[in-house]
């Protein structure tokens, strides 16, 4: 299946509401408690905009912009159109939603749709939903599609239908009909009772109009319905972003090395399930008690609410304080049992005051931030050399697979990386490249293998750790032994014996799945493990129940269905493979002589170095000040893990959760403490401050930064740039940046900050154009313009001054978008009227 681009698509549904879509139908129901057989009665109509739910709900879900829909729906009582309007004819056919990303709000105005008393002609919903789509896009080179939901029993005019199909071809639409109780003789249905319009319809439409269009379907409404629910995997296009491949020394000898023109996509992507939001009872007011009350006393049927309020995370930081007595000297044993208020006294920590830690081996080294210089590194891919393939190891490629391309506009770039791709392959070595995505970015190393497709040859990217990442541990021998007189031991309870070598051997064998799949058509068992067939439970089961949500208005009548069976096929291993190896698993425990191992208890060290944890911990925050404790207290940082925010009660206070789990790291005192140094704070231009504030002064807290955000209103500028060199989200920055920008602008003497306010600007357009926030940039600048200029009180000095830079603080049109690897639908012309 070829991939898609992602979003850049616009589909225009045209869904029938005629009076024969408002037949009862009964649709079955997932089985109920004890197995019994449901079924709910809808219309036909209701049945039908569960397709159109789903398919809309996968559009909110992806969340992207360029990925857009329409709703048209014909057979109402009146008329709304703009074919209609403008030249009259096609009755009974409205616009109903216009062309914008759903929302939310879409999906309740579906809920809203009738069937009304009159009829509509599906080849004029046709008609209308393409005139809409082209006047919409224009000359963009956008997917189109539009779908069709009908139950075929309207009339249809069938003059000039090969018109209406022959500009769908030219527009180059994806066309599909959903017809509901279509027959279908691959998914075994066959409507019985059928009337003659609604089978002479169907004949038209199944047989003459879908084949008529290039690539158009068509298929019944349950089968559709059914195919959807399907957990699958989505294929699309990654940007492509430009680069460069350097081969050689480019500056020092320049007429020996060489440069090549390449873009780089992802070939894979990392896909996570979506996070929900957490809500908690939230105790009434006592206005909102009293309100209760009244309405009680004057209406007796009145029910009481229940009210919930959305949780908030927080971190707070921890001392761990823990008296010893200096005499003891052995290791101490924390019991599991011990009460946590005896083995634990907390002093609580701002986080101004500590500083990062990473992990090195099995402690944490201090890093402040701002210590270490970042390497001037240069944007592009630099060839370190080649090595054999044969010699790679495998578990050296950690992380997520890239395409690198040679520049499509570029046939001299393309002819190059060609010739380089098939002698890497001829010869059979791989290139070790280090990349920098842009100038003053960290770099990463990694391998490039050659890929020939039948089409185009290309490089395939993946990172590999740094040598220093690369730890070379050594192992005694598992099958020799020595004593301490040198003597090689042929016996020893570490030694396995040739019984217990057969008794492992017979259990991998039975162990095999290879075999244990189905039989194919030459009678050969198959593989029973597919990874093409198998996906993540965990992503698609949340994904069916908030689609199912969605499309579903009563949840008790139509609860959530079970689990589909493709996503449970590799949940148990085959019963019979399960019975062949039990005798192997029973010899293996007598023989191995198998026993529970109990779990050891915690030893604190007596090194003085905080402890790491597992590989997955975030980096410790160490304190920052030097120990003021005795040496008998051991001092360690704890974090705590993020905590729902207390709920106001009744009386306005807020209550605090007692029952917060701690995660706490015990170690035992450092011998003599260490002192640190203190980085100085980087200041914005704008700032008085100097280098020779006081520590104390440069860690103060940003009074300006409202929480939630990364940047704050004292040093806009300075915030910015510090989470684009840490490379933490660039999209919450630049929203985030977005929204400060505005607040100062239109606080009380904003005129005072208008040259730092035109820096900000400047930096984040630049950052904007450079980082695929395009889309953000351009809304964000008509906004801050509508709000200078038509607000109370506004500030329109400042956008005077934003004129007067000119087009460096314009919208970011198709010419720049293009040159930088991005896409804008503003044109030059636009942007330039735009300041005007």
């Amino acid at each position: 299946m070829p991939a898609e681009r992602a979003g850049y698509t616009v589909t225009m549904f045209l869904v029938d509401v005629s009076k024969s879509m408002g037949a009862i139908r009964s649709v079955p129901l997932p089985p109920g408690p004890n197995g019994e057989e449901r079924s709910a009665k809808m219309t036909h109509l209701q049945h039908a905009l569960q397709y159109v739910k789903f398919k809309i709900q996968t559009m909110i879900y992806e969340g992207r912009k360029t990925d857009q829909c329409g709703i048209t729906i014909f057979g109402t009582e009146g008329t709304d159109n703009q074919i209609n309007a403008a030249n009259g004819g096609y009755e009974h056919v409205t616009e109903y939603i216009p062309i914008a990303q759903p929302t939310a709000v879409t999906l309740k105005k579906l809920d809203q749709l009738e069937p009304s008393d009159d009829y509509g002609d599906p080849i004029d919903a046709i008609i209308v939903g393409v005139e809409s789509q082209n006047k919409y896009l224009g000359k963009k080179t956008w997917t189109r599609k539009v779908v069709l939901v009908t139950d075929g029993e309207g009339p249809i005019e069938l003059e000039d239908w090969e018109a209406t199909a022959q500009k769908m071809n030219e527009l180059n639409i994806g066309f599909t009909v959903v017809g509901v109780d279509f027959d279908d003789e691959d998914y075994g249905y066959i409507q019985k009772e059928k009337l003659h319009i609604k089978r002479v319809n169907e004949e038209f439409l199944v047989k003459e109009f879908v084949p008529a269009i290039n690539g158009a379907i068509a298929g019944n409404l349950d089968r559709v319905i059914e195919q959807v629910s399907l957990p699958d995997v989505k294929l699309s296009r990654s940007t492509l972003m430009k680069s460069v491949l350097r081969i050689g020394d480019v500056d020092a000898r320049a007429e020996e090395a060489m440069e090549i023109l390449i873009k780089t996509s992802k070939c894979t992507a990392f896909s996570r399930p979506k996070a929900f939001k957490k809500f908690a009872y939230r105790p009434k007011t006592a206005e909102e008690l009293e309100a209760e009350q009244r309405a009680m006393e004057a209406n007796e049927n009145f029910e009481k609410t229940v009210t919930f309020a959305q949780l908030k995370a927080r971190t707070e930081y921890f001392i761990d304080l823990r008296a010893h007595k200096e005499e003891e000297e052995e290791d101490i044993k924390v019991e599991e049992n011990e009460d946590e208020d005896e083995r634990r006294s907390l002093d609580k920590v701002e986080k101004e005051q500590l500083i990062k830690g990473f992990k090195y081996g099995t402690s944490y080294v201090p890093c402040p931030e701002g210590q270490f210089q970042r390497l001037p590194t240069k944007q592009g891919i630099d060839l370190i050399g080649f090595i054999p393939e044969k010699k790679f190891r495998r578990e050296f490629s950690m992380g997520e697979i890239q395409y690198i391309w040679g520049n499509p506009d570029n046939a001299s770039a393309q002819c190059a990386l060609s010739s380089m791709v098939q002698a890497m392959y001829e010869k059979g070595v791989l290139a070790v490249a280090r990349w920098v995505t842009a100038d003053g970015r960290d770099p990463k190393m990694g391998i490039m293998s050659p890929a020939l497709f039948e089409q185009v040859h290309c490089l395939l990217w993946a990172p590999m750790p740094f040598a220093d990442d690369v730890r070379k541990y050594t192992f005694p021998s598992l099958t020799e032994l020595t004593n301490k007189k040198g003597e090689t031991l042929t016996e020893h309870p570490y030694l396995p014996t040739e019984e217990q070598l057969e008794a492992m051997d017979e259990f991998v064998d039975a162990m095999d799945l290879m075999v244990a799949g189905d039989k194919d058509e030459e009678g050969n068992r198959a593989e029973w493990f597919d990874p093409r067939d198998s996906y993540n439970p965990s992503f698609h089961r949340l994904k069916q129940a908030m689609f199912h949500c969605a499309i579903v208005a009563d949840l008790d009548t139509n609860p959530l269905p079970p689990p589909n069976p493709e996503l449970l096929k590799y949940f148990n291993p085959p019963r019979k493979m399960v019975k062949k190896a039990q005798g192997a698993i029973d010899n293996c425990v007598k023989v191995l002589n198998v026993k529970h191992v109990p779990k050891m208890a915690k030893v604190a060290r007596k090194d003085g170095h905080s402890h790491a944890q597992d590989d997955d911990d975030e980096p410790l925050l160490l304190d920052r000040k030097p120990s003021t404790s005795k040496p008998s207290q051991a001092q360690s940082q704890v974090k705590i893990e993020p905590k729902p925010a207390s709920i106001p009660a009744d009386d306005g206070s807020e209550t605090e959760d007692s029952d917060t789990e701690m995660l706490l790291d015990k170690v035992e005192p450092p011998r003599k403490p260490n002192v640190l140094p203190t980085p100085a704070r980087s200041l914005s231009p704008s700032s008085n401050r100097n280098d020779n504030d006081d520590d104390d002064n440069a860690m103060d807290v940003d009074p300006q930064r409202d929480f939630g955000r990364l940047i704050g209103r004292s040093y806009p500028l300075n915030d910015f740039k510090d989470n684009l060199k840490r490379g933490d989200l660039v999209s919450k920055a630049v929203e985030d940046m977005c929204v400060v920008i505005k607040e100062i602008v239109l606080a009380p003497f904003a005129s005072r900050r208008s040259k730092e306010m035109l820096e900000c600007m400047t930096e984040l357009r630049d950052v904007c154009l450079k980082e695929d926030e395009i889309d953000a940039w351009n809304a964000f600048l008509p906004d801050i313009k509508s709000k200078c200029l038509h607000s109370t009180p506004g500030n329109k000095e400042f956008w005077s001054e934003v004129q007067g830079t000119g087009r460096p603080l314009g919208l970011i049109s198709d010419k720049e978008a293009k040159e930088c690897g991005g896409s804008s639908e503003i044109t030059e012309a636009e942007a330039t009227k735009f300041l005007k």
